[in-house]
């Protein structure tokens, strides 16, 4: 018998995401790098942890054959999320929302992209995968047909768990990023029907997340803020 709920291991990290996203309302005088520290190191020592105890059975690894297509996946995730906002500015939030890399100064600027790094590009695309297109599209399936979810394979495809994991993608992000959320989920979906390996979806994540970084870091100037991105 497991010494948790079955839902604990998913929800888990992004219930600590969104308590330390909640101590900067608490903390107001509290640094920006230690507050943004916070937002790294509680989801990823829940992670961590359920990791440890052997809690994600579906966490296997991309198959080395596999890795040049899930690559390519992600980046064309990150063009597909860039693109319209590149062509058409008018679609960029107003005002801008964007991360301000400066808020603990110009001395902090270093540290606070390294821990922006290690949460965006190492974690999130963790916690967010074993949540979305595994726990959650499983247990739409396994609800309807009255199962645990762990006796749904990974990736099957059912209209159902398609449609909720798509609309969950969507709109857990913010309003302006609606659009291309909505079909960097559906290429998210379609990879793990093809792939039905949590580790090639995770690892795509990762390339667009990582891809999204550096682009907004090495292609912002005065001219062209980026940063609304992250």
């Amino acid at each position: 018998m497991r010494a948790h709920p079955d839902w604990l291991p998913y929800l888990g990290p992004m219930i600590g995401f969104g308590a330390a996203l909640s101590l900067a309302d608490y903390l107001p005088d509290t640094s920006p790098v230690i507050l943004l520290a916070l937002r790294v190191i509680i989801p990823g020592a829940i992670f961590g942890y359920f990791l440890a105890i052997k809690a994600y059975p579906e966490l296997a690894a991309p198959r080395l054959k596999d890795l040049p297509l899930d690559v390519f996946v992600g980046l064309l995730a990150t063009l597909i999320w860039v693109a319209p906002y590149l062509v058409w500015p008018g679609l960029r939030p107003d005002p801008p929302e964007g991360w301000d890399v400066s808020a603990a100064g110009d001395d902090m600027r270093l540290a606070m992209l390294a821990l922006r790094f290690i949460g965006f590009v190492c974690i999130t695309p963790f916690i967010e995968e074993l949540l979305v297109r595994n726990f959650l599209m499983r247990s739409v399936d396994a609800y309807r047909e009255d199962k645990d979810f762990t006796e749904i394979p990974i990736g099957m495809f059912t209209w159902w768990s398609f449609a909720v994991t798509l609309g969950w993608f969507t709109f857990t992000h913010v309003q302006w990023e609606w659009p291309v959320a909505f079909l960097t989920g559906i290429l998210y979906n379609v990879w793990i029907y093809r792939r039905k390996r949590m580790g090639s979806v995770i690892l795509a994540h990762a390339v667009t997340n990582a891809s999204l970084f550096f682009w907004v870091v090495l292609g912002s100037t005065e001219v062209q803020d980026l940063w609304f991105f992250l």
